[in-house]
């Protein structure tokens, strides 16, 4: 269980989500699963400002027995999920809990990390162009100086040039976990129906 946070303005927010409703999929050989739990992590060596770790923290009702969605973090912009776990946990219902924990993890630590860098070296653009015109950061009436639209444009073509291995690294890791995911969803899925036919033969040979 995640830690709850202080006060009642996250839980106002959260969205129940309903769990067990998902397609079926078939035809995926255990071989494609040993690859695809392999997903590699963000790579340490493109991580020059680090966000601080770990998904919003909050707490759906304790008697819960849905997944809950709350509030956008206020670093990635993504929002949490709390994954109901039920007490007749399946090893197979186990796994990919923890899978899309892990996913969800990785993907906050993510954004939450490209989005400061993407604030850091906007502000240190504005900045370098302000001076190179000779200007402040405040306008004469205290307002907080900024470039027109074309100025920019110059910065966004530079930042997604200079991000575009990084955004290719996580496209390819963001695929392998979801096929990983889907997968395991139709598994549990088919383990679902099959436990539900073998309780209906029991009762109907008593």
């Amino acid at each position: 269980m995640l830690p709850c946070a202080a006060g009642a303005r996250g839980r106002g927010a959260m969205v129940a989500l309903r769990a067990g409703k998902k397609s079926l999929l078939r035809g995926l050989s255990r071989s494609f699963v040993c690859r695809g739990c392999q997903l590699a992590p963000e790579r340490g060596a493109e991580r020059r400002d680090t966000a601080p770790s770990g998904v919003s923290r909050f707490c759906p009702p304790r008697k819960s027995c849905h997944d809950w969605i709350g509030p956008p973090d206020k670093y990635s912009n993504l929002r949490p999920v709390h994954f109901y776990i039920p007490e007749n946990e399946s090893p197979s219902e186990q796994k990919l809990r923890k899978l899309r924990q892990e996913t969800q993890e990785w993907n906050q630590q993510f954004w939450a990390n490209q989005n400061l860098t993407f604030s850091k070296e906007k502000e240190e653009f504005i900045h370098s162009r302000l001076k190179t015109k000779g200007l402040g950061l405040r306008t004469e009436s205290g307002q907080k100086a900024t470039l027109n639209a074309e100025e920019m444009a110059d910065f966004y073509k530079e930042f997604l040039s200079k991000n575009f291995q990084k955004h290719m690294y996580y496209n390819r890791d963001w695929y392998k976990r979801n096929f990983a995911i889907t997968f395991f969803m139709g598994k549990v899925a088919l383990e679902r129906i099959w436990n539900k036919l073998k309780q209906k033969q029991k009762k109907s040979n008593n």
